[in-house]
């Protein structure tokens, strides 16, 4: 009677390195499908709270602009660097007292460049969370998977030597198992890439518009005016 041959058979017909394979694979896949999934959620969030921009500079004064901010800006993304600039403004406006700390005592134009610097670090480093794992997972589940084929392979060929004959029964199983290990390479490389790709560039977007934002943000609290709008 012919036994079916599946995964299942090709399971149990591998030993500890395969499976150890495997299992690695899986892990991979389930921890960049975690990333995937979480920061795709994230980045749709984020470009839909890029509206706020227009809103915030919309706003009759700054308390009500960073109100309106914070409704839309649900990733907490543009926020900040509105709320700490315009604290870093207050210290510096408060300069006739004796200075209480070196942030008073730090020139207005530079206390808030260094705080808007500051604050598109943070958020830089938020966008870039999981993008290595993605990296390191596109980039090495291939070669984890060919680890498995070259098992598999070696396999067969003790197979082969240990009967004396090339016979289809003894080769088929770890060709198979040698197969599969290429297709989960590649199942798990392929998603993490594209998705890394995806991000990479949302990211690069998002960081244009907080360089504009803490841009123009620098421009009104030390000058009262918005670049190019002519706004007071």
């Amino acid at each position: 009677m012919e036994q079916p041959v599946g995964f299942a058979h090709y399971w149990a017909q591998g030993d500890a390195v395969s499976h150890a394979v495997a299992y690695a694979l899986l892990l991979m896949s389930i921890a960049s499908w975690y990333y995937i999934l979480s920061k795709t959620w994230s980045s749709w969030r984020i470009r839909r709270s890029s509206n706020a921009l227009d809103g915030f500079w919309k706003a009759p004064t700054l308390t009500d602009a960073i109100a309106v901010m914070r409704t839309v800006d649900s990733e907490e993304i543009f926020i900040p660097l509105a709320q700490r600039s315009s604290e870093a403004a207050g210290i510096s406006s408060k300069q006739s007292a004796p200075s209480p700390s070196l942030n008073a005592a730090t020139d207005p134009g530079e206390l808030i460049t260094r705080t808007l610097r500051r604050e598109i670090n943070r958020v830089s480093a938020r966008l870039e969370r999981g993008l290595t794992l993605l990296a390191s997972v596109g980039s090495t589940a291939p070669f984890v998977g060919l680890f498995g084929t070259v098992w598999g392979i070696y396999h067969a060929l003790a197979a082969v030597s240990a009967s004396g004959t090339v016979q289809i029964d003894k080769v088929a199983g770890p060709v198979g198992e040698a197969l599969i290990m290429t297709a989960l390479g590649l199942v798990v490389a392929i998603p993490a890439v594209l998705a890394y790709n995806a991000f990479t560039r949302l990211n690069r977007l998002t960081l244009a518009e907080l360089d504009g934002f803490a841009h123009d943000l620098h421009a009104y609290l030390t000058t009262g005016e918005r670049v190019g709008k002519g706004e007071a």
